[in-house]
């Protein structure tokens, strides 16, 4: 049988793993409306087949969406992910921030969907990490490790941002980032430029691409949304 290029780079853990790992950040990373909220127990039976340290991380998570009310599971949400852009899910902010560079990148992210057989979400960027994960866990393992790989250093700054907060959602990030290549020297250069500049800005003559709101406006997030394929296994 043909070995994935995922398996090969990373043979201390299966490529089933890594799958279940994917969809599950795919879920609990979502906006946690009541659908969300019901595809938990979904996780908690997936994770079971996971090693002993990646289920603690996932059931950790799960445990705690699980025991709040829903309204402080989404306050706390919108303030984690969409109050700071340093905690932004979406992976091309860092690389293009507000310019017109990042329309072209995530054209490029949408074209990987289409090139595996899927239709890019109408409702959700393509670079939207949920998206991102979902499309690996259950589209093309291979494209969407290369897709996650090429992001190391944006979400390596997203665990970082999130473990300066206290957030529970560190240790999940933390547990996608274990399933990639460690950030070579040229992605820990880029990522203390990026800390020190902040993501690339043009002041004038943009069609802005969502980013993370201004304090005390919320904005609803769909996630994960279901990319226009037939499933082939996972949570859904």
């Amino acid at each position: 049988m043909r070995r994935r290029l995922s398996d090969l780079r990373h043979p201390g853990r299966s490529g089933a793993d890594r799958e279940v790992i994917w969809q599950a950040a795919s879920v609990l990373l979502s906006y946690p409306d009541d659908p969300m909220l019901g595809r938990l127990p979904l996780v908690r039976a997936a994770a079971s087949s996971l090693p002993r340290r990646d289920r603690q991380v996932v059931l950790a998570l799960v445990d705690d969406l699980a025991a709040l009310e829903p309204m402080a599971a989404q306050t706390r949400y919108v303030e984690t992910f969409d109050h700071k852009r340093r905690r932004t899910l979406y992976l091309t902010y860092w690389v293009a921030g507000d310019t017109r560079n990042r329309g072209q990148a995530i054209l490029n992210v949408a074209q990987t969907y289409r090139a595996s057989g899927a239709m890019p979400p109408s409702d959700e960027l393509a670079d939207h990490l949920t998206v991102v994960l979902e499309f690996a866990a259950t589209v093309d393992p291979d494209a969407g490790y290369a897709l996650l790989a090429g992001h190391v250093t944006p979400l390596s700054m997203l665990e970082s941002a999130l473990r300066e907060a206290g957030s529970v959602y560190a240790d999940l990030v933390g547990l996608v980032v274990s399933t990639l290549p460690a950030p070579g020297p040229d992605d820990l250069a880029r990522a203390r430029r990026l800390t020190m500049a902040g993501p690339p800005v043009e002041a004038v003559g943009l069609d802005p691409y969502p980013t993370p709101l201004p304090h005390g406006v919320a904005r609803p997030a769909p996630g994960p949304v279901p990319l226009t394929l037939e499933p082939t296994g996972g949570l859904r």
